[in-house]
This record gives C-alpha cells, sequence and structure tokens, in this order.
C-alpha cells in the first residue's frame, strides 16, 4: 500500500497513550498506523551528560563561595 504523505497526520497522545482522532471519525472503522514515535523526555545519554555538567557546575560554585565567604569573614574581623 502506498501511502501519500499529505495523508499522514501528526497527533500527541494524552497522559494514556490515546490519541482524539476528532469527531469526522464517529461510528466509523478507523485503521491506525504508528509511523514513528517521538518522546518528549531526554534519554539516558542525556541525563548523564546533564549530570555531569550539573555536578561540575556545582564543584565550581562550591570553590567560589568557599573563597567568597572566607573574604567575608576576614572582613568582619577588620
Amino acid at each position: 500500500m502506498k501511502v501519500d504523505a499529505t495523508d499522514l497526520k501528526t497527533s500527541e497522545a494524552d497522559d494514556r497513550g490515546r490519541v482524539y482522532l476528532g469527531t469526522e471519525y464517529a461510528n466509523k472503522r478507523v485503521t491506525v498506523a504508528v509511523v514513528e514515535v517521538e518522546s518528549d523526555r531526554p534519554d539516558d545519554d542525556e541525563l548523564a551528560a546533564a549530570y555531569r555538567e550539573a555536578s561540575e557546575s556545582a564543584e565550581t560554585l562550591t570553590e567560589e563561595w568557599s573563597g567568597t565567604s572566607d573574604e567575608a569573614w576576614e572582613g568582619l574581623d577588620e
């Protein structure tokens, strides 16, 4: 079977995986094919990279805060 690209319709599924086709399909037999599934969630590699980046950022901020904190405490003694 050949399908014209203009006949393809992209729809979002709800939180239970259901897709609303519309009232024009009410009381009709409908055959649906899933051509592609995209996830809106990051994959494991993206999560790992984001975690590493956040960890490195936290280390940098900790070092900067430590120096700033030491300077502030020293300034109070004066």
